[in-house]
């Protein structure tokens, strides 16, 4: 079975609850972004990681705002599932921007990053890495992989929602618009391209957005396997 999470930003306690206790051997968990495990390098992250990379099954991210993507990126590079990836240690995966994964019968358009609204602030700490901001060359990569795809995925799984999403959802909440280039990126991918659905889990909470996206926190959904959809 294939789950999908949320933000976890290295929280101890998300790996101890009742959620993350049900994966099983061979069930896969992808995370949205935001995964923070792999950040400063301290004692308790390098036991996280050993801990993570020797389960059963399997724990793939796409990078958020706060993931250290200079490390992530020296990661040694491999193919998994079909699409590009950084072998993080054992069965613990970064996802790569604009690949396409097919898992249980599934396929998974990724494509992590985003924008941090305290860049200025985690400059100054030395916390701030440049490559959470996608490239014109990563964008050209994720069109090209759907162009041969078809243009159509079953799902399709970011940090960042497409920029009518993040409006909506900011309105509602009674936040300032903070729409960034990526937003619209994904707002042309979501018009060009035909899917099943969309889960993101920057905004921070789990809620049903439309027919066809849900933000996801902390729950851990299940997606079911292409045979048990049909």
């Amino acid at each position: 079975m294939v789950y999908i999470t949320g933000d976890m930003h290295g929280c101890l306690e998300r790996l101890y609850d009742k959620e993350f206790r049900k994966l099983k051997r061979g069930d896969t968990l992808i995370v949205c972004g935001d995964f923070g495990y792999i950040f400063d390098g301290s004692p308790i992250e390098k036991k996280v990681i050993d801990f993570l990379s020797s389960r059963r099954f399997a724990v793939a991210f796409v990078e958020g705002t706060h993931d250290n993507l200079e490390k992530i990126l020296k990661c040694r590079e491999t193919v998994w599932h079909g699409g590009r990836v950084n072998r993080i240690k054992g069965t613990l995966f970064h996802l790569k921007r604009g690949q396409i994964f097919t898992i249980e019968g599934n396929t998974f358009f990724t494509f992590g990053g985003g924008e941090s609204i305290d860049k200025d602030m985690r400059i100054a700490n030395g916390l701030w890495w440049r490559e959470e901001e996608a490239t014109p060359d990563e964008m050209a990569e994720g069109v090209a992989a759907l162009n041969e795809a078809g243009r159509k995925v079953d799902f399709i799984i970011t940090h960042e929602p497409p920029s009518l999403v993040k409006s909506a959802v900011l309105m509602r909440q009674g936040v300032a618009d903070r729409v960034n280039k990526l937003n619209g990126y994904l707002e042309e991918i979501g018009r060009a391209c035909e899917f099943r659905h969309w889960y993101f889990g920057s905004l921070h909470e789990d809620k049903v957005i439309s027919e066809y996206h849900t933000c996801v926190f902390k729950k851990l959904i299940p997606v079911p396997s292409r045979e048990n959809a049909d």
